[in-house]
Order: C-alpha cells, then sequence, then structure tokens
C-alpha cells in the first residue's frame, strides 16, 4: 500500500505547537492596507491557532 501523501498547500500554511495544536497566520493582511488601521494592522502579523472544530480537517490534510 502506498504511503500518504500531505497535501502540500497545507504544509505551507499550518505549523504544530508542542501541544500538537494546529498554528496559522491570520488573513486579510496582504492587500488594501491603506484602510485598515495601524492596531488591525498589527494584530493581523500575530499568529492564531485554528478552531477547535476544524482541527481534525487540518490534520487530515497534514497526515498527522
Amino acid at each position: 500500500m502506498p504511503k500518504i501523501k500531505t497535501r502540500r498547500g497545507a504544509a505551507k500554511r499550518f505549523n504544530l505547537t508542542a501541544k500538537k495544536k494546529i498554528k496559522r497566520d491570520k488573513a486579510y493582511a496582504s492587500h488594501i492596507l491603506t484602510k485598515k488601521t495601524s492596531k488591525r494592522k498589527r494584530n493581523l502579523r500575530k499568529s492564531d491557532l485554528v478552531d477547535r472544530t476544524q482541527e481534525n480537517r487540518v490534520k487530515r490534510m497534514l497526515v498527522v
């Protein structure tokens, strides 16, 4: 039986923390930045965790 391949797009977007939670970057930070406040742009720089309801989906894509 062949090995299960990782979805490469997902592998580039998500990382695992030490406690096996899935870390992600926030969206909406790449363009149309002039109308966004400095506070909003600053908060978009921080990473976040994948929601608990989506964890199994992402783990399946990452073959963890």
